[in-house]
């Protein structure tokens, strides 16, 4: 909240207490509950007015956002099929299944992150393209490019967003997992760690992704997926549109 908003809501519970103060002791206690929960909620929506995606704040006060609260936040529950369709396969090492190259839909392990976690080697809200990380109607999310080559893009289901793959981690290196991008960090929590049913409506660039990482096979995670997605172009089982 900015410095205006503040003053404003200053000025409103002096008054609320002015009057407050002539009242039955109840309603007194009351009204300053009210009050401290308000300054309270009003102080964590930071400089840019919003918290998460689930509230706003203006001149007139605290209000639900519309466009962007809980119904298209958290993704919906894998189906039962999808998660039939998971037997039998080989698992990583956080129990996920590997699948055929040629299957788009999925169940993946999702994780969250956010450029304001500071990791050490992470550049501002920059992706390992070296450009914007995205959270609008495209997202931005991390993978092992091994497994999902850079810009594939997908869905999850009970999200009306497209996700494409333009960033990379460490921890994901060796895993199924997808590391979905979140502009601040109260939302990187609450998204947290979640199983989620996939779309790929469209993979990535396989020679793209081997020109990018072997100019940075000196870092184990690099080179741990440069290599994984050269046996698999040199295999040809690789996912082409």
């Amino acid at each position: 909240m900015n410095s205006i908003g503040v003053v404003q809501l200053q000025r409103v519970l002096k008054s609320r207490f002015a009057a407050a103060s002539n009242t039955a002791p109840m309603k007194i206690l009351t009204s300053l509950a009210v009050a401290a929960s308000a300054l309270f909620l009003l102080s964590s929506c930071g400089n840019s007015g919003s918290f998460g995606g689930i509230h706003t704040f203006n001149a007139g006060g605290f209000r639900f956002a519309r466009s962007s609260g809980w119904k298209h936040f958290h993704p919906k529950p894998v189906s039962a099929t999808a998660l039939k369709r998971t037997q039998g396969l080989a698992r990583d090492k956080h129990g996920m299944p590997t699948y055929s190259h040629k299957t788009r839909t999925r169940v993946v392990r999702t994780t969250a992150y956010s450029h304001e976690e500071n990791e050490v080697g992470a550049p501002w809200r920059k992706n390992a393209l070296g450009t914007y990380l995205k959270y609008g109607a495209v997202r931005s999310a991390a993978a092992d490019w091994s497994k999902y080559p850079v810009g594939t893009r997908f869905k999850i289901k009970g999200l009306p967003y497209t996700y494409i793959v333009d960033d990379y981690g460490s921890a994901l290196a060796g895993t199924n997992t997808i590391d979905i991008y979140h502009p601040n960090l109260a939302s990187m929590r609450l998204w947290g760690t979640r199983i989620a049913e996939i779309n790929v409506i469209r993979w990535g660039d396989w020679e793209r992704t081997l020109n990018i990482l072997s100019k940075r096979i000196k870092y184990p995670h690099t080179r741990m997926m440069y290599y994984a997605a050269k046996a698999k172009v040199a295999s040809g089982r690789v996912a082409r549109n």
